[in-house]
């Protein structure tokens, strides 16, 4: 049926008017998408360029070279040296096991080296380079890249690594690094971004652990392009960081080691101290382990060994170690009276050999007793009668605050690690320990630096230049830091009455220097050299009564470890004094034997600065001397880097 003319025309109205409203909506669609295109290629264009970028282009830190450690005549105690090390990216590896077959069967590289390269890919991401194995030799390099098609995903990259030139004579004052652990990061306060860096290393122990802040330097950075899935594409540019600074120590490492030498065989302890400004020369704990084998990663054989080694060798017995002082606490007992005037110096008390004290009796050493002694011979002869009796006028109270004043019972500011803080005992601190009350024969065991008495060899060296100089002398280890001089260590007068002090030194200087002191087998003969001392004797275990009915055990007698500690402090020269020495030998009986003579040739090299004349020796002792410094020198040789010997 045919439409009406009039209907066809009002239906093309209709449709036109539709497709006018359905032009202009796609057309205003079609504005709306070029403002927004306009707006974000013109307008917005830089901040998306930076998206963009920023989705491109990582950074990533790079590590600084580790500040060096010299000794005061700037020899390097620890340095870098470059490391060749192997590394591989898991991914572009494919077959992981085949390729380190391949890899151990082109270069030895130990099991474990293995073993913690599965255990990091493991924890990493797959394109995050592992290392393999370091410190390969430039000829293992070679093998690697003319291999290299073979080797998918590894490659010999070059670094810095940590080195000891002088091995164990440093070990325990300079420490080590290592890779930092998780215990570091629960220790670390300041959590540096370049912690988070795979085996990264920091110090661990000793100067570099305590300086670690200083030593470590500013990370620098590098950018590099990475694709979508995090790959590195290419490296587009890269800023140094600040490297660690240098720090000089107070050691001389030639004394050091001699020190390490004369040692050797002992478990002893030596540390030389500079009266001038309280540098320390040398500390020395024997025996000691060589930093080296922790940087590169000790083995189960080494580690084992250094435990289980009855001496101790990981421990720095210098610093560390707290032994009863023995007599050569004596001087604190005797310059506490002197100064309250509870005693004269000119003042007698009878020694029968022994003291009755609250029904208990106090043994001398001599048996036999000395007789009438005054402050001077009861120290030349070590009479423990004359300051049993002195002790009870004194109290115990004065006796810790002399000791503190003398450095003993307080912890000295050390970059090193463990630094034992000793015991200078008195009431409130036995109150407070064990809820006892001070007993008179405590005081009488203090007196002697016996019972709970405790000083290290560097607070008895402390304690020795204070008294040969008068002065606060304070121990300083770090000579500079980046050239810039630390403050020096010598310190306020003592508030001590001068003249008592003198007469102290009068009396270590008989001790030494009079045939009938107990130090005088440790004599220096050269005039203007003479030494003086204080021998000591720390009893290990109480001798009892059934013993001494049998005539008393004698050390040789008992096994090493129950004998008793040998101690010897001393300063030279007795007129002008330039160092103060405390060795102590672990088990060595009587220090008039064992640690006297140590602490003798310790002091003759530091006052010739090198091996002395036999001239400044007694004469009855040239002939073994001349054999014992070609002994010690020939282990110096053996052990010393290979530029010094030339």
């Amino acid at each position: 049926m045919k439409r009406p003319a009039k209907d066809n025309e009002f239906s093309s109205r209709q449709i036109g008017r539709r497709a006018l409203l359905l032009g202009t909506a796609q057309l205003g669609v079609v504005g709306v998408l070029g403002w927004r295109m306009r707006s974000m290629q013109i307008d917005q264009a830089d901040q998306f360029r930076l998206l963009a970028d920023e989705n491109r282009i990582n950074v990533r830190l790079v590590p600084p070279a580790r500040g060096l450690i010299f000794d005061r005549n700037g020899i390097p105690l620890a340095e870098n040296e470059q490391n060749y090390r192997v590394v591989m990216v898991r991914e572009d590896a494919g077959d992981v096991d085949a390729v380190l077959a391949r890899l151990q069967s082109i270069v030895a590289i130990p099991p474990e080296n293995i073993a913690r390269a599965r255990e990091d890919m493991a924890k990493l991401s797959s394109f995050v380079p592992v290392t393999i194995a370091e410190r390969l030799s430039w000829d293992d390099v070679a093998k690697i890249n003319i291999n290299a098609p073979a080797l998918p995903g590894v490659s010999a990259e070059v670094g810095l690594s940590r080195r000891y030139p002088y091995g164990a004579d440093v070990g325990h004052v300079v420490g080590y690094v290592g890779p930092v652990s998780d215990y570091d990061l629960s220790q670390i306060e300041d959590q540096d971004p370049l912690l988070q860096i795979p085996r990264f290393q920091i110090g661990k122990t000793g100067a570099e652990n305590k300086l670690e802040q200083i030593l470590r330097g500013t990370a620098g950075t590098k950018r590099i392009e990475v694709n979508a899935l995090g790959r590195v594409m290419r490296e587009i540019d890269r800023q140094s960081g600040e490297p660690g600074r240098d720090v000089q120590l107070t050691l001389d490492e030639r004394l050091q080691s001699y020190a390490q030498a004369r040692m050797d065989g002992e478990s002893a302890a030596a540390v030389v101290m500079d009266l001038e400004n309280g540098d320390l020369r040398a500390i020395a704990s024997a025996p000691s382990f060589d930093p080296n084998l922790f940087v590169r990663g000790i083995s189960v054989k080494d580690w084992t060994g250094l435990n289980e080694d009855i001496y101790r060798p990981l421990a720095a017995k210098a610093v560390q170690g707290a032994y009863p002082p023995g007599s050569t606490f004596k001087m604190v007992t005797a310059l506490a009276a002197l100064e309250m005037g509870v005693i004269s110096p000119d003042e007698t008390i009878y020694c029968p050999g022994y003291t009755e004290v609250g029904g208990s009796r106090f043994h001398c050493w001599k048996r036999a007793g000395h007789g009438n002694v005054n402050f001077h011979d009861s120290l030349k002869y070590s009479c423990d009668c004359y300051y049993y009796e002195v002790s009870q006028r004194v109290g115990i109270d004065k006796m810790a605050e002399f000791a503190r004043m003398f450095g003993i019972g307080v912890r000295h500011d050390l970059p090193l690690s463990a630094i034992s803080t000793g015991l200078a005992p008195d009431k409130a601190w036995k109150t407070e320990t064990y809820g006892e009350d001070w007993r008179i024969g405590d005081t009488v065991n203090a007196s002697i630096g016996q019972g709970y008495v405790l000083a290290s060899p560097l607070q008895l060296a402390i304690m020795t230049a204070r008294i040969a100089t008068g002065r606060m002398v304070t121990p300083r280890l770090v000579k500079s830091i980046g050239g810039v001089e630390e403050p020096s260590g010598l310190g306020d007068v003592l508030p001590v009455n001068e003249n008592m002090l003198r007469r102290c030194r009068a009396s270590m200087d008989s001790v030494v220097n009079d045939r009938r002191g107990t130090g005088a087998r440790a004599r220096i003969v050269t005039a203007g050299y003479e030494m003086a001392g204080k021998t000591g004797t720390s009893q290990v275990r109480r001798i009892t009564a059934e013993e001494r009915a049998r005539g008393v055990i004698s050390n040789e007698d008992l096994p090493w470890e129950r004998r008793d500690h040998a101690l010897f402090v001393c300063y030279a020269p007795r007129e002008n004094p330039r160092f103060a020495i405390a060795v102590v030998v672990e088990h060595g009986g009587g220090g008039s034997i064992a640690a006297s003579p140590i602490a003798r040739d310790i002091m003759l090299q530091a006052l010739y600065d090198g091996p002395p004349p036999l001239d400044a020796y007694p004469e009855a002792d040239r002939a073994a001397i001349a054999e014992q410094q070609k002994r010690i020198a020939d282990r110096i040789a053996q052990i010393r880097p290979a530029q010094d010997r030339v």
